[in-house]
């Protein structure tokens, strides 16, 4: 069942995003993960689109916020306005009570704001004045950084980055896909793309639930454990992944089992969520990184060396 209302979503998305299947797919998993997905890729390739088709497919709540260096706390999380037939402060809420949150270009934003933004995403819910006030679930935060420009921006913090379930990229297409995606922006006839929901957020919470029932070997387990731990040790690296990059490997690697329509987990998932679930979690050494060496080249490495189960030994038994 899971199986076939992803596959709904991932046809749905599919419909209005051309090309672009492996990010879909990754951010969808994600999704059913519960985490959070930062793009990082420069303007125009689509990123927008895919948040928002995403959250129309799953019936989110949608939300967009243009991140600049002007933009404060209140701007996301609300803040009390006073209300004079009232004679009181009332809480007016802001665009994080949303089911997907669109922040983009999150680098622009200066540091306060995205720790309002971090409390959010970690805690499912913002403090104003001292008053807590809880998000509605499911949650996400769908954010983009533009990797090209960096004057006037703010570089997230290794924490904020840490709380990103995946990094994802999204590339140029290929010439045959743009002109697709001219050919069907011809047919539609107007700018703005509408799809209606194939599930709503109840469902959605509810196929995250049901993720807790797919099976994971203890070879899988131990595989995802010696990936993130080849990293802190790599001559590249000055701090490797955390325990949060292994859980992030087994988390997605859960969802990506689903979307193939299986009940375990097998080490080509792994693999398959490796570099967008370790890379952005790995400090580089100074040397290192003024050579051109990337976190993405240090889990593409280990992938080769890191031992891992055969298939055969990681289906249930």
């Amino acid at each position: 069942m899971i199986r076939q209302e992803a596959g709904t979503v991932l046809d749905s998305v599919a419909s209005v995003v051309v090309g672009r299947q492996r990010s879909v797919r990754l951010a969808l998993a994600a999704v059913l993960a519960g985490g959070h997905v930062l793009i990082e890729d420069v303007p125009g390739l689509g990123k927008t689109l895919l948040a928002r088709a995403l959250a129309q497919s799953l019936g989110l709540k949608f939300r967009r916020v243009q991140c600049t260096p002007d933009l404060q706390p209140a701007d996301i999380t609300g803040s009390f306005i006073y209300d004079p037939a009232e004679r009181d402060f009332g809480f007016r809420q802001g665009p994080v009570f949303a089911g997907l949150l669109l922040a983009d270009e999150i680098n622009r934003t200066p540091p306060k704001t995205q720790a309002a933004m971090l409390e959010a995403m970690q805690e499912r819910q913002v403090t104003v004045e001292g008053r807590t006030f809880p998000l509605a679930r499911p949650f996400h935060v769908l954010a983009t950084a533009n990797p090209i420009e960096y004057e006037g921006t703010y570089p997230l913090p290794e924490a904020q980055l840490d709380r990103f379930l995946l990094r994802l990229d999204v590339g140029y297409p290929p010439p045959e896909e743009e002109a697709e995606v001219l050919r069907r922006r011809l047919a539609r006839r107007k700018e703005e793309v509408v799809l209606d929901p194939v599930i709503d957020a109840e469902r959605l919470a509810a196929l995250q639930a049901g993720l807790e029932r797919v099976a994971v070997d203890e070879d899988v387990l131990r595989y995802c454990v010696d990936l993130a731990n080849a990293t802190r040790g790599h001559r590249s690296v000055e701090i490797g992944a955390s325990p949060r990059g292994s859980q992030a490997l087994l988390l997605v690697s859960r969802a990506l089992a689903v979307l193939a329509g299986r009940e375990y987990v097998l080490p080509e998932d792994v693999k398959e969520c490796a570099v967008p679930a370790l890379a952005h979690r790995l400090t580089m050494r100074a040397e290192t990184w003024s050579s051109g060496v990337t976190g993405e080249q240090v889990v593409d490495e280990l992938l080769g060396v890191v031992a891992g189960p055969s298939s055969t030994r990681s289906v249930r038994r």
